[in-house]
């Protein structure tokens, strides 16, 4: 049963073994329910999924949404250990998946995603955090239809800018770029700090 994962480290390789859904039959924004029927998550349907599993353990439905300047935000589950920050998560890139709760401030956990992020075209210029029920009134833990409202309110929360160097960014990708044209399918994971990778 999906429900008897507790922690989330549980949680989290539960979600690593769903398929990534690219949305081959049209976009979709499914509800807990919907990922247990459907059998596959993206990032957005991951943390609804993560959401609805550990509040029943007593985490909060706190999100984190990374702001890129190609406008393909990436949506995180916060949650917290004494006053240590950590987050679930599902994506495509290796990189993006969740973070052990170390983070002094959820800006600090925010950092750990700078040099993942950047791929051809994104980059985190900013970050913002919700309670997913102050998002929206619809039914995104069990909901039957694609609850679009969530997307359209994590846009509208105010998000904290986050400036990173040049530099930084310009060696991140050129790493990056350096990788992919050796390794076309391979998941880049040869980033610093993978110790703290959930």
């Amino acid at each position: 049963m999906v429900l008897a994962h507790r922690t989330p480290l549980q949680v989290q390789r539960f979600l690593r073994s769903l398929p990534y859904n690219r949305e081959t039959c049209g976009p979709t924004l499914r509800t807990f329910r919907g990922v247990v029927c459907a059998g596959e998550a993206h990032c957005l349907e991951a943390v609804l999924t993560a959401a609805t599993i550990l509040e029943q353990h007593g985490n909060p439905p706190l999100v984190l949404d990374l702001e890129s300047q190609d406008n393909l935000d990436h949506v995180l589950l916060l949650y917290r250990r004494g006053r240590r920050w950590g987050s679930v998560a599902r994506s495509r890139d290796a990189g993006l998946h969740g973070r052990r709760p170390v983070f002094r401030s959820v800006r600090d956990l925010v950092l750990s995603y700078v040099d993942p992020y950047v791929d051809g075209s994104g980059r985190i210029v900013g970050y913002g955090t919700a309670q997913l029920d102050e998002l929206t009134r619809a039914d995104w833990r069990l909901g039957e239809v694609n609850v679009w409202s969530v997307e359209r309110a994590l846009y509208r929360i105010p998000h904290r800018r986050l400036v990173t160097s040049d530099r930084r960014y310009e060696r991140a990708l050129r790493r990056y770029r350096i990788f992919r044209e050796a390794h076309p399918h391979a998941p880049a994971a040869y980033y610093r700090g993978r110790e703290s990778w959930l």
